[in-house]
């Protein structure tokens, strides 16, 4: 049977190392033509996608369901992603949002919680779509007071 290693999220976690042959890797590195994986080369560094976690402060509109999935469908046009299907759940009247945009290319998450102003994005997209062209799409759709932006390479060979 298969154990999960669970890694706490602090400055001394680390993501393991895989280790692969260099066979292996310069493989990987250069899917076939026929198989298109779309991992992306960039700066010498080839992953799967940027994966982006974002948090909004201060922000408006958290409860509006209707506004969330405006913000979604067009947080995904401006990335140039490919939406397949969006789940929203509202947990009660004037409450808090969870839900998911399931894309071609990954995924967008949001978690808010109204009452202290917070949303939880999280983006990840692989391919030529560019999740850092959400950013502008949530300033502009919840008018933070303050955004965090973290982002992590994926799939790194």
């Amino acid at each position: 049977m298969a154990t999960l290693q669970l890694v706490t999220a602090n400055k001394e976690a680390r993501a393991p190392r895989v280790r692969i042959s260099p066979k292996a890797a310069a493989i990987a590195a250069q899917p076939t033509p026929e198989a298109k994986d779309h991992f992306i080369t960039r700066n010498g560094l080839t992953f799967a996608g940027s994966h982006l976690i974002i948090d909004l402060w201060e922000a408006q509109g958290l409860d509006d369901r209707d506004r969330i999935e405006r913000a979604l469908i067009d947080a995904v046009n401006a990335a140039g992603a490919t939406l397949l299907h969006i789940h929203l759940h509202t947990f009660t009247e004037g409450g808090g949002i969870s839900g998911v945009a399931v894309l071609a290319e990954s995924h967008i998450s949001v978690h808010t919680w109204p009452e202290r102003g917070y949303a939880a994005f999280d983006v990840f997209m692989c391919g030529d779509a560019d999740p850092k062209k959400a950013l502008n799409v949530f300033k502009r759709a919840f008018k933070p007071g303050r955004m965090v932006v973290g982002e992590h390479k994926r799939g790194v060979l």
